[in-house]
């Protein structure tokens, strides 16, 4: 058995987008649509919209489905590109066996399967044959959804927004984002550890208020987030509570975040867990070069842990061949990457070699860090 154990680290990524069954965004108050002159930095904001789900050719609804992050990328660089992936739902819900049905490299498209591992279904009835189709959309910076560029910079994925993207923001605002800006005298936040996380999904909430002449906040109320309504309830608590540099200003924006919780893998079935495959590979060995142990990154940071069960060969110099994935949850990612750590191990050298070699491998993330200890909160708009 070859165990994994990462350390948790609390600066998740960003949980990605609830979609209800009515929209993909909770918005306490409408905001405005506004022209702005294009150009500058040629970049677009990227989104992957979940088409129907359908198992053994029935719809499912999701409850709900997470979306993938949004990311940056070039103007001109962004053709039309889908991803289907085909999985299986167990009794609790969860979507298990994922693994991508479309060929090649697609670009941006690496929180597809974990977005959809952090989703749920109605528990109940486990269910085979499901698929989904995600479709890329991009939007250039000064057209985007503003709060798709919200979600954008409570984790920016690609690097730091550009200026359009952020005039946008700002202009969505008030007085609160021109100069000069205010200053947080007291700046007061969440007791995340009483937050319950979500599983594989980094919950935020961004605030909007105002600023009345003496420095209070004044009019604190969600304007986006993930909903979580904990989170909600106590980010806005916590403006109400922050106090800034006098002067009375309007539309300010502040974002809140939890990080995920851990997403413990799936059950490896006893059937899996005895496998063995014929040949003369002893129950036990030893490792010449040992494997290098490496999370999936697009999981790890969802805190989205796995297993994989890896049958090979070895040659009498130790190098190992004729690799096989028997079985790997929640996602055959999770398969690929234990295969690339035994392929790059060696074994001692023997006089015949062996055959028929199964090696366990799981991925645990470590404890998970207090959210009391760094990283966890906020990260202020520009202005805010």
């Amino acid at each position: 058995m070859i165990r994994f154990r990462h350390t948790a680290l609390s600066l998740g990524l960003l949980g990605a987008l609830t979609l209800p069954a009515a929209a993909a965004w909770s918005l306490q108050k409408a905001l405005p649509i506004v022209e702005l002159k294009t150009g500058g930095s040629a970049r677009v904001l990227v989104q992957w919209e979940p088409g129907e789900i359908r198992c053994n050719g029935a719809p499912v609804a999701g409850q709900p489905i997470r979306r993938p992050w949004n990311q940056l990328s070039w103007a001109g660089n962004q053709a039309l590109r889908a991803v289907t992936v085909r999985f299986a739902i167990d009794a609790t819900g969860r979507p298990v066996s994922l693994a991508r049905e479309t060929t090649g490299f697609v670009p941006l498209s690496e929180d597809v399967e974990p977005a959809l591992a952090a989703s749920r279904f109605a528990a109940g009835k486990s269910q085979q044959g499901c698929t989904v189709t995600y479709t890329m959309r991009s939007s250039p910076l000064a057209d985007a959804a503003v709060p798709e560029l919200m979600s954008y910079t409570v984790h920016p994925l690609s690097g730091r927004l550009p200026d359009e993207g952020w005039q946008r923001i700002r202009a969505a605002g008030g007085t609160c984002l021109s100069d000069p800006q205010p200053q947080p005298l007291e700046r007061h936040f969440p007791d995340f550890a009483t937050i319950p996380a979500t599983p594989g999904v980094r919950d935020w909430s961004m605030i909007r208020y105002d600023i009345d002449a003496a420095g209070r906040t004044r009019g604190a109320a969600v304007l986006i987030g993930t909903g979580n309504r904990a989170l909600d309830g106590a980010a806005v608590k916590a403006i109400r509570e922050s106090r800034f540099t006098k002067g009375a200003r309007t539309g300010c924006f502040y974002p809140y975040w939890r990080a995920a919780a851990k997403l413990p893998a799936p059950v490896m079935p006893e059937s899996i867990r005895t496998t063995k495959v014929e040949g003369n590979c002893p129950d036990q060995h030893g490792w010449a070069v040992p494997p290098q142990l490496r999370f999936p990154e697009p999981y790890r940071r969802r805190s989205i842990e796995g297993w994989a069960v890896v049958s090979y060969d070895v040659a009498p110099w130790g190098q190992t061949g004729n690799l096989k994935v028997i079985a790997a949850e929640p996602s055959d990612e999770f398969g690929k990457q234990a295969m690339a750590m035994i392929r790059d191990a060696k074994l001692p050298s023997s006089q015949q070699g062996f055959t028929g070699c199964v090696d366990r491998v799981r991925f645990n993330m470590g404890p998970e860090v207090s959210p009391a200890v760094g990283g966890e909160g906020g990260a202020p708009v520009p202005g805010a």
